[in-house]
């Protein structure tokens, strides 16, 4: 008997989760530095905020070029570059005096490195190593985000506290450098390389046509293309409400607005990633359940909890974790990506599996749109009412309105050709 070997498509998978795990990383430092630099500086809440917009803006519009910069670069040369960026904002960021600094050091230099590893990094391995078991693997590099959280954040909070807010910087720039000779060494482009098929393909299965035009034309040509279809405006729509309601409400204000309740700075932060955790079992199932169930149905359901679960935030934060607060934590965690497999699985209805992935960059861009207007929008609101009660009722208010929606998407289609 002959040992059946690994598919190398499993070994692609686990680089990019460790990598996606870094850049959740470098993500979740914005949330731990509004504080420090509040006491620093005397800057106020909506300046820095100001800065993690930007941020959050331009690593979603970053992500549908970047999509296309892989498919035309190699994903190997993207993300090295994207890696060496990051590193290059994070290290400047430790000599800032202003808060215009911050903006052009994490808000922009920062913004563009980590777009360029977005979730359509993500998107891109998962469809080029994989048939079988896509939304799966899809669903567990989504996780790695909550996995990022869940390792850097209590640690940033705590080395903040403990050696001032520019450790941040210095270890955010040095995990990026690591990150770049582990990428040329260990990640490989796609399956033909190697001289096989992805895992689970037929013998006949064939590759999507590379189109003849450079990245960027096929980037803007995919968005106008797409245009014409209400089921991109839907994906879009609802994926821009999945943003502001997690990474750019509850990914940067949830420790402030803990700590406005009277809890610990470290108490905060390690709520943020037991969030994370429950993220990374919520995510898998979603990714599961996606190869499985009508992903529509699935984000109606999403959604709607979601929503309802910001309408109960404003009153179950204290000084001391509740149960109550577990109990938020929890569900939310279930929640926070995963409306991510079933989004990437339709926006393969739009113009087909080929154009799927930049597809899924544009719908991606409006996710971070929605995220940076929750950033600076939420501080805001926190500047003028004292309080961030408005700003997660708002949110739940538009997850409602959005489960209904989503049941519009690629209706009357046949989605079981999505897979393929």
């Amino acid at each position: 008997m002959t040992r059946k070997k690994i598919h190398p498509a499993w070994f692609a998978a686990i680089v990019t989760f460790f990598t996606l795990v870094a850049n959740a990383g470098f993500r979740s430092a914005p949330s731990v530095l509004i504080m420090p630099l509040e006491d620093a500086f005397g800057w106020s809440r909506d300046q820095i905020s100001l800065a993690i917009s930007v941020n959050v803006l331009l690593f979603g519009l970053t992500a549908p070029f970047a999509a296309a910069l892989m498919e035309r670069f190699t994903v190997r040369k993207v993300v090295m570059g994207a890696l060496t960026t990051v590193s290059t904002g994070a290290f400047l960021t430790t000599q800032i005096h202003a808060p215009w600094q911050l903006v052009a050091t994490w808000g922009v230099i920062v913004g563009i490195g980590t777009g360029s590893m977005a979730l359509v990094f993500a998107a891109t391995v998962a469809s080029r190593w994989f048939v079988k078991r896509r939304g799966l693997v899809t669903g567990g590099l989504t996780a790695a985000a909550a996995t990022g959280q869940l390792v850097f954040l209590p640690g940033l909070t705590h080395m903040s506290q403990m050696y001032g807010w520019k450790s941040i910087g210095l270890t955010i720039g040095g995990a990026s450098l690591f990150m770049v000779p582990m990428i040329f060494l260990f990640l490989r482009e796609k399956p033909a390389d190697l001289g096989l098929l992805p895992y689970g393909a037929a013998e006949d299965w064939q590759p999507p046509k590379r189109a003849d035009m450079s990245a960027a034309r096929l980037t803007l040509l995919t968005l106008k293309q797409a245009s014409a279809h209400k089921d991109f405006w839907y994906l879009s729509g609802s994926f821009f409400v999945c943003g502001l309601s997690t990474s750019g409400l509850i990914g940067t204000h949830f420790i402030p607005a803990a700590h406005d309740h009277g809890m610990g700075q470290v108490v905060a932060a390690s709520l943020l990633a037991l969030v994370g955790i429950f993220d990374v079992i919520g995510t898998l199932l979603s990714g599961w359940l996606t190869d499985k169930y009508d992903p529509r149905k699935l984000l109606f359901f999403y959604y709607g909890f979601r929503g309802l679960s910001l309408f109960l935030l404003p009153s179950i934060l204290f000084s001391s974790v509740h149960p109550s607060t577990l109990v938020f934590v929890i569900f939310y965690g279930l929640d926070w990506v995963a409306t991510v497999p079933p989004t990437i699985m339709l926006c393969r209805s739009v113009l087909g599996p080929d154009r799927g992935t930049v597809i899924y960059g544009w719908v991606f861009a409006a996710h971070q749109i929605g995220g940076a207007i929750a950033a600076f929008g939420a501080a805001v609101i926190r500047v003028k009412l004292g309080d961030y009660a408005a700003a997660f009722y708002v949110s739940g208010a538009l997850c409602l309105i959005t489960s209904y929606f989503v049941l519009q998407i690629a209706k009357g289609k046949d989605l079981a050709s999505l897979s393929a």
